[in-house]
């Protein structure tokens, strides 16, 4: 049976599969990045994991993997097949396509980064399938974005499309990372609201899922900290419709994961700022924490077609 590896490396952990050609994952596996040992180490325990990945499928489909995807965080260049730069893996400059293609016996292989790669399969196999376009925000420690147009995901000029938690939605509020004051992720993320709830209920532990929880229950304070996440979230969701006019906006991460306390309350705030904007379906992610590994089998997959297209001209 023909099949592609997807790969989807996380800051602490790696999630891997065996895709068929109608994206269903045929095997999945997963280990941790190992990262204490160091950025060689990652990218060693990489390539060990995609050759396992590799006789895996000889052995249990009848013939090696046809190509593979991967997709990783930070800052990634996918036309040089670079993973340029990564904080929390403490890369730089990894040719980590030329490397994979080297350890899996030269298959073409696409590089990708982790929040586009999951806003593709998103888009095409989830919560966006049949829009033609779609913006994916996923709420987690940050808050990142993926913009899909027609079936393809918009990276940018140099890589940074998408980055909607570094919209300044409270000019001159809280400091971020990034060096600008008073960005989205720093009000919306789930980061965020763990770090505000905490504070608000005395609890160093409480986390955005237990604040949640408070708002079911009618805490107050959990009432004012998640209005203040959800008022700022709709500002920078305003921002990015205005300008990219999607038809459908799926929201992922694990803010998302509060449902209808989270969807209901952003759907009335977005609702109240529009004024000649369209309003976009404004939607939760579909597929979880499989989201990474089904993109970066699209991505692999798509080179497949690229490549049988081009055989077919030759």
């Amino acid at each position: 049976m023909r099949h592609v590896i997807a790969l989807d490396v996380g800051g602490t952990g790696m999630k891997a599969a065996l895709a068929g050609a109608d994206g269903e994952l045929l095997h999945q596996a997963r280990r941790p990045t190992g990262r204490a040992r160091g950025p060689e180490a990652v990218v060693e325990g990489i390539l060990d994991f995609a050759a396992e990945l590799r006789a895996h499928g000889e052995r249990h489909f009848g013939e090696p993997s046809a190509a593979a995807g991967v997709a990783v965080p930070g800052i990634v260049d996918p036309e040089r097949g670079l993973a340029v730069y990564a904080a929390n893996l403490g890369w730089r400059d990894v040719p980590l396509r030329d490397l994979l293609a080297a350890r899996l016996g030269g298959v073409p292989v696409a590089l990708g980064h982790d929040v586009r790669t999951g806003g593709l399969a998103e888009g095409r196999v989830g919560a966006g399938r049949g829009a033609d376009r779609f913006l994916f925000v996923p709420l987690g420690t940050g808050i990142a974005g993926a913009i899909g147009i027609d079936g393809r995901v918009e990276a940018g000029a140099h890589g940074f499309a998408g980055e909607i938690g570094h919209v300044v939605v409270r000019p001159g509020g809280a400091p971020c990372p990034c060096g600008q004051r008073g960005c989205l992720e720093r009000y919306a993320s789930a980061a965020a609201v763990s770090e505000a709830w905490a504070a608000a209920c005395g609890d160093p532990e409480a986390d955005a899922a237990d604040c949640a929880k408070a708002v079911l229950s009618g805490d107050p304070n959990a009432v004012r900290v998640w209005r203040t996440a959800v008022d700022a979230l709709a500002d920078g969701l305003v921002t990015a419709l205005t300008l990219l006019d999607p038809r459908t906006l799926i929201i992922g991460g694990g803010l998302a994961e509060a449902g209808e306390t989270l969807f209901t309350p952003l759907r009335d705030a977005v609702r109240r700022r529009v004024t000649f904007q369209k309003l976009p379906e404004i939607v939760p992610a579909a597929l979880g924490d499989t989201a990474g590994c089904l993109g970066a089998g699209l991505l692999a997959w798509d080179l497949l077609t690229s490549t049988d297209r081009t055989e077919e001209s030759a």
